[in-house]
């Protein structure tokens, strides 16, 4: 088996409760959303910066750094690698923004970490004189950089959720979910697993519930980051998980999947259906031991009467209020968008791009066919609950769907304490 070359969109955000908990929910932070304070200063500043990013597994980081210092010798940019474990790398930027450090001019935020930093006034409005086109953007990418309908983050790579099947034994794919599950009997007569995701106990149960649940009309929390999970269409989704475990459609193991899990099953042809990240695909193409190389293909998640709302993952660029070079910052965040870059991005380390021309070019889809597939995954992608509190709701999410899911608790009991939790978040 290959080892993965960079961090799961899920195990990403996998770690936050405890190390965001830890963290406090003190600001620590002199800026502000409104732009006084540290976040007025230095707009037009220009000189050297660091980019301070995750371990740069994919290799893609540095020729990119180097690309941007050929044309800019007098605004190099320094690369500064942190750990690949998510937790460390949060509560380093923590741990920096709490000093106001001015040496991490330019950040790269998860998705799920935009609202925390920005309403602890961290991070760099970016509007007015710094404000960002972000008319060829993905609209979900925007959407999971914005807090407060402002921009505080400039979009670098995203990821979304997809469907892979057995081609072999499913020529066209399921589009709804009650389709999918009528095709279990497949499964059923070939002996094996017909579907599963990440239904662990952790940040990829999240993914997963809230996307059951937005999938099929329901909201974890509202623009507000009001707590709206307890309504008939959440319980409609999240139903719909429980019933397939129940009845067997989603294996007894398919409690204790991770991403990782998941695919090793995938691989090994014990299941008819999984849902997973695209970094599976060229996994299971090329590993020497996957049993599935030419019998799988992919397509969107299935829907309640379309494609499913996947929840997305991804990368954003944040600007620190704290850097006395902003406008450097800013610009080598916009040269991370630009097409040379998402196609080296995406053809070098498999990352999602985060413009919808990209997935249509035909040279990224001749080296990767799954890419139209997970534009559309994208562009019905949901965020994650958009919260400051975003530790407390996570928890909530994974506490009361996994107890929905072992039968310790029914449906309607689920959503309403799963309501609670989030308003206790708070």
């Amino acid at each position: 088996m290959k080892t993965r070359k960079y961090l799961l969109p899920a195990a990403v955000a996998g770690v936050l409760a405890i190390s965001l908990s830890a963290c406090g929910g003190g600001g620590g932070g002199g800026g502000t959303q409104s732009g006084g304070g540290d976040a007025a200063a230095n707009l037009d500043g220009r000189g050297p910066i660091t980019y301070v990013t995750g371990k740069d597994n994919a290799a893609v980081q540095q020729p990119t750094v180097d690309r941007w210092n050929a044309a800019h010798p007098d605004q190099k940019v320094t690369l500064k690698e942190q750990t690949d474990k998510a937790d460390q790398q949060h509560d380093d930027l923590v741990q920096h923004f709490q000093s106001k450090d001015p040496g991490y001019d330019l950040v790269t935020v998860d998705v799920v970490w935009t609202a925390e930093f920005a309403a602890k006034g961290w991070l760099q409005p970016l509007k007015d004189k710094m404000a960002v086109d972000t008319s060829a953007l993905l609209p979900a990418t925007v959407k999971a950089a914005t807090y407060n309908n402002t921009l505080f983050a400039v979009p670098a790579h995203s990821d979304g959720g997809m469907l892979y099947y057995r081609k072999d034994l499913v020529p066209t794919p399921p589009k709804t979910w009650d389709e999918m599950m009528s095709m279990c009997s497949i499964a059923k007569a070939n002996k094996i697993g017909c579907y599963a995701g990440q239904f662990q106990k952790y940040e990829g149960l999240t993914v997963n519930a809230a996307e059951a649940i937005n999938t099929f009309g329901g909201k974890i929390v509202d623009d507000a980051g009001k707590a709206t999970v307890n309504s008939a269409e959440a319980k409609e989704g999240l139903g719909k998980l429980v019933e397939a475990y129940k009845d067997g459609n989603i294996p007894t193991e398919g409690i204790t999947f991770q991403e990782e899990q998941g695919r090793q099953a995938f691989e090994d042809g014990k299941l008819l259906f999984l849902r997973n990240w695209p970094y599976v695909y060229n996994l299971a193409k090329t590993d020497g031991s996957s049993k599935v190389k030419d019998s799988f293909a992919v397509a969107p998640l299935p829907g309640k009467d379309g494609p499913g709302a996947s929840s997305l993952g991804g990368h954003s660029a944040a600007v620190s209020v704290y850097s006395k070079y902003k406008a450097t910052a800013l610009d080598f965040a916009k040269f991370l968008t630009e097409d040379e870059q998402q196609k080296f991005f995406a053809l070098k380390g498999s990352l999602a791009p985060v413009k919808a021309n990209i997935y249509t070019d035909a040279e990224i889809v001749a080296k990767a066919p799954y890419m139209p597939t997970l534009l559309t995954s994208i562009q019905n992608a949901v965020p994650r609950p958009v919260t400051p509190f975003y530790p407390g709701v996570t928890k909530a999410v994974q506490d009361n769907a996994y107890s929905a899911l072992k039968g310790e608790k029914s449906v309607d009991q689920a959503i309403a304490d799963m309501q609670a939790a989030i308003d206790a978040a708070k």
